[in-house]
């Protein structure tokens, strides 16, 4: 299968094949992501600049703190402005990866775009898809989260710690839970409330 035809295919949401050319071309930026995991908490700027050259896309005010996993070091995922990443975020970027301005990622965040068949004969040709994933502005998705291929989730929402989120989860609510669903709608209360019982002091309303 020709370069060209494949990257159509993973751009799709189509099965494909990989190929030695496609394989050289994920290593190239696999190496920058390893210069990125390797730099000292000192150097930021040296992050930043990598993290420009990664990703596909970095609006102002970003920062993931290493170590950054990712199937293609970045080159599909999209960040808007100030989106903030704890260490151990995965990004499985075959394909895009669309995050909005705002928003967090606790540690141990994995967003995935791949999959293989269910079916075990076609499975075993090493056949493959990747279907993209999109998240809001202003979400947080909570510590050791997991998002699924084609999942859309919308803006202010909040995805519980530990979820596995299999399908679109709607704007400003609270989702939780293996598979994630919605608890209840983000409400008057939380803008008393930051956690539990406790309030929010009143020279921050």
């Amino acid at each position: 299968m020709e370069m060209n035809e494949i990257k159509r295919r993973v751009h799709s949401s189509e099965l494909y094949y990989e190929s030695s050319e496609f394989l050289a071309e994920q290593k190239r930026c696999l190496e920058l992501l390893y210069d990125f995991n390797q730099t000292r908490p000192s150097e930021y700027a040296k992050r930043q600049a990598l993290l420009k050259e990664m990703l596909a896309e970095m609006g102002e005010g970003c920062y993931i703190e290493p170590p950054f996993r990712s199937n293609w070091g970045g080159k599909f995922v999209h960040f808007g402005k100030h989106v903030y990443a704890n260490f151990n975020l995965t990004m499985v970027d075959d394909t895009h990866i669309y995050v909005g301005d705002g928003t967090l990622f606790g540690p141990n965040v994995t967003v995935a775009t791949a999959g293989h068949p269910i079916d075990p004969a076609l499975r075993a040709t090493a056949c493959q898809f990747a279907v993209p994933v999109k998240i809001g502005k202003n979400c947080w998705i909570g510590a050791g989260a997991i998002i699924l291929p084609g999942v859309t989730i919308g803006d202010g929402t909040v995805i519980g710690a530990g979820s596995v989120v299999t399908r679109d989860i709607p704007s400003n609510v609270v989702a939780v839970g293996n598979p994630c669903r919605v608890l209840r709608p983000v409400d008057e209360r939380d803008r008393k409330y930051y956690y539990k019982d406790l309030k929010i002091p009143e020279e921050m309303l």
